[in-house]
């Protein structure tokens, strides 16, 4: 293979492997991607059950996230078909509604929706002032990185205001809990979402399942522009010589001038085992812990309906919840009577059984909303391993390794700059893969040169 004929591989098929992939494809150069399962999407797809699209994770994006809506247009998604567009709105149910105000430009619609929220105090909504005008003075930086909890005592944030608007933000963008949570890639959420433009903070719900959203349509273009895609295609050895051998489960091999590893870091290691320098970073990512997310959906009669497609739970009073935020399908993706209630990081849930959990999220439910009936059927889908837990420092492996042509993509990757690392999203895993795209693009511009 020369210079003049460039063949990326890509292992893995999830949202930075099919970003990274999409990314090179958009440049015309040549992409082979390797997914070991019969679907793409990772942990942003769809699960069939009774006929339904359910995801394997109920997801919000928002309008920061460039990235993957700039992917998503390239695609030739529509976007006001794919999503449900609402300024930024936080309702705690009984506790807290808190709206941007849209006709603002930002951060003014974000501060004065402070000022104005219902079910905070006076000195609440001062503290979360304060807070606000003190990061962006900081210019939402940190000299040290050190947990969301710590920081946020030091800056004097009521607990009343931490349970109903950090935490909350916190466990919806990180999946951590503020006592371990960093407090720096928080920041970095932040500063994006609410320091950006007006628009960059609005909450982009999605109107169809995760397959169709992300991974049917990258695909499609992908193989628009010449490249192969191959499902149930586990890579079981990569190594090199003068270029890339990808060999597959079932003894075929390929040769390729790029490799990008697009898989979760447990999954590293038995690739990196022949790039003994490399073994510092497949150790790296064996260091990681994770968190889970849980998605409980009840199935209700059609005609059940919330008054709006998202609210939140914190406990009132101080009484403990499981649910954490509940998403109306029926608002969303014409799946009518369909509620989806997400609850995030570690916690009691883990012990129950999923008909327990069902069962409890069910009664808090119909606590929460007098009249509803009993659910027709459920469904829990449990990702243990939904992503990695985003402490402070978190040592991670660069997206460019020490092997020439050799790259890693990730959300749990870096590219060695602070004010870039992004929590476990969607937009954090497409940022990395069309990382080691541009990095690979400029690879090979210099070798035209």
């Amino acid at each position: 293979m020369s210079p003049a004929q460039p063949h990326v591989a890509v292992i893995g098929g999830g949202c930075a492997g099919l970003a990274a992939a999409a990314h090179l494809a958009e440049h015309n150069v040549l992409v082979t991607l390797f997914e070991a399962s019969p679907h793409l999407g990772g942990r942003a797809r769809a699960v069939a059950w009774k006929g339904l699209a359910l995801d394997n994770g109920q997801h919000i994006l928002l309008g920061a996230y460039r990235e993957t809506l700039r992917l998503l247009k390239l695609a030739g998604k529509e976007m006001d078909g794919a999503f449900l567009r609402l300024p930024l709105r936080l309702n705690m149910h009984d506790e807290l509604n808190l709206k941007a105000l849209s006709a603002l430009p930002a951060p003014l619609h974000i501060l004065f929706g402070l000022i104005l929220a219902s079910g905070l105090s006076l000195s609440e909504r001062f503290a979360a002032l304060r807070f606000m005008t003190w990061m962006d003075k900081q210019r939402f930086q940190l000299p040290q990185d050190e947990t969301l909890h710590t920081l946020l005592a030091r800056k004097h944030q009521p607990e009343r205001l931490t349970r109903l608007l950090w935490e909350p933000i916190c466990l919806a963008a990180l999946n951590t809990p503020v006592t371990q949570a960093s407090a720096q890639v928080f920041l970095n959420v932040l500063r994006d979402s609410f320091g950006g433009s007006r628009q960059a903070s609005d909450m982009l719900l999605p109107k169809c399942d995760l397959s169709n959203l992300l991974a049917e349509p990258l695909a499609r273009f992908i193989e628009r522009k010449g490249g192969t895609i191959r499902l149930s295609a586990p890579v079981s050895k990569l190594s090199k010589s003068r270029q890339f051998e990808v060999e597959t489960e079932d003894r075929e091999q390929q040769l390729f001038s790029h490799v990008v590893i697009a898989t979760s870091p447990f999954r590293l290691k038995p690739l990196l085992a022949d790039f003994p320098h490399l073994h510092e970073v497949a150790g790296m990512a064996e260091q990681f812990q994770y968190q889970p997310i849980y998605t409980v959906y009840l199935q209700y009669r059609e005609d059940v309906r919330l008054d709006i497609p998202m609210i939140g739970f914190a406990g009132t009073n101080g009484s403990h919840v499981l649910s954490q935020w509940v998403f109306d399908r029926g608002w969303l993706c014409s799946q009518p009577g369909l509620l989806a209630i997400v609850i995030s990081a570690e916690g009691p849930h883990q012990q129950l059984t999923q008909q327990t959990l069902a069962k409890a999220v069910a009664d808090e439910l119909s606590k929460a909303f007098p009249g509803l009936p009993e659910p027709l059927w459920h469904k829990v889908i449990a990702e243990k391993r939904a992503t990695f837990a985003c402490t402070p420092d978190l040592s991670r492996p660069r997206q460019r390794t020490q092997v020439p042509g050799l790259y890693l993509a990730g959300d749990y990757t870096t590219d060695g700059i602070a004010a870039n690392l992004y929590p476990a999203t969607i937009e954090g895993a497409v940022r990395s893969g069309v990382q080691c795209a541009d990095d690979i693009l400029a690879d090979l511009e210099k070798v035209k040169q």
